[in-house]
Parts: C-alpha cells; sequence; structure tokens
C-alpha cells in the first residue's frame, strides 16, 4: 500500500497537532515533565504550537492517510518560538522539576550543528495506528529534500524506541543527554546521502 505524504495547511494546524499530542503521550521526556496526564493534556498542543510551529508557515508540516501520523519540521534558519516555548514551560512545569527541565533544554541547545541544517521538532504516528509504516514514510518524504539540497538533518529522539527507526534512515548517534532524574535523549544527526554522480 502507497502511503501519502502531503503538506498541512494553517487550516490543518489543530488536526496535525492533535495527532502529534496523542502519539506523545507515553513518551519518556514529556511524562517526565507531566506526570499526571490531565497536566499533560492540558499544555501539550501549546507546547508543540511553541516548539514546532513554525512548519506550519514554512510548508514542511507533513501528516499520512487521514492525519494518522505527522512529522513538523523546521528549514535552515527557521527555529521554535522560544520564548513562547519558555514562557509555556515555565508556567506548568512543577517548580521542583523547572531548574532540571531548564538544564536540559540548554543541554539540547549545545548539540544543534552550527551550519545550516533541517531541524525535527517532533514526529510522531496514532498509537492506534502504529506500524504500518507511517513514521518511515515521514521520514523519507523529507529527508529526500534534504538531500535534493544537500543539507544535515538533525533530531533529538527522546524515546529510545524510536533510535532504530532514526539509524535505519541515516541518522547518526551524537551522545546522551541526560539532567539528574531525567529520562535519557538523544541528539542525532544525518549526511546528505550524495555520492559522485549527485543525489543517492
Amino acid at each position: 500500500m502507497e502511503i501519502s505524504v502531503k503538506s498541512a495547511s494553517g487550516a490543518e494546524q489543530d488536526a496535525v497537532i492533535g495527532v502529534v499530542v496523542a502519539a506523545f503521550l507515553t513518551d519518556p521526556i514529556a511524562r517526565w515533565m507531566y506526570p499526571q496526564p490531565h497536566q499533560y493534556f492540558a499544555i501539550a498542543s501549546r507546547i508543540t504550537g511553541a516548539f514546532a510551529g513554525n512548519a506550519f508557515a514554512n510548508g514542511s508540516a507533513y501528516y499520512v492517510d487521514g492525519y494518522a501520523g505527522a512529522a513538523l519540521w523546521l528549514p535552515p534558519g527557521v527555529h521554535p518560538d522560544e520564548d513562547a516555548l519558555l514562557a509555556l514551560l515555565k508556567g506548568s512545569i512543577a517548580e521542583n522539576r523547572q531548574g532540571n527541565a531548564f538544564a536540559l533544554l540548554e543541554e539540547m541547545g549545545k548539540y544543534h550543528p552550527e551550519e545550516p541544517h533541517w531541524y525535527l521538532p517532533q514526529i510522531g504516528v496514532d498509537p492506534t495506528r502504529q506500524g504500518r509504516g507511517y513514521g518511515s514514510a515521514l521520514m523519507r518524504h523529507a529527508l529526500l529534500k534534504c538531500d535534493r539540497d544537500k543539507k544535515l538533518a538533525y533530531l533529538e529522539s527522546s524515546n529510545p524506541r524510536n533510535l532504530s527507526l532514526y539509524i535505519r534512515h541515516g541518522f547518526e548517534l551524537m551522545g546522551t543527554i541526560q539532567v539528574a532524574d531525567s529520562p535519557p535523549m538523544f541528539p542525532m544527526l544525518r549526511k546528505p546521502l550524495v555520492t559522485d554522480e549527485g543525489v543517492v
């Protein structure tokens, strides 16, 4: 079965963010920050909007088959809305966890490549529709552009179960980020696939 990947319009933003929120319900980092389900659901869509929402304005928010999955990519030079993100986190994470949460974000920043790159803040598949190749289809779609433009791709995996997917698509593990009692996070970098004849 061929999986169709589409770019999301602004009108589809709620639907796309909704599937990302659903996909991250059991994410170790998300639930470390928000241990109670009601805490997570109260803030998750706004955090996704601040963290990855700039993908919509840049035509790099992708979804598959009726919003079964989505990937929010930020092009070179485009960044998360850091001011909005920090304000949301400060107002929603328990005070006794804020110091470690902000230290984790600071460590994440140290791994970002200095040269122009595509950044994948979030990718996820509806938990009821996982295991059908949606994640791979989303990755292939965006990475073709990275290869064509000869640009690096970078992400942080907040769930070790997803490492095999990223490695399969050419990402290499750069290290491990962990602060105090936080779960580990894994920064990963992918170089564009090129040969002497050009892009693979």
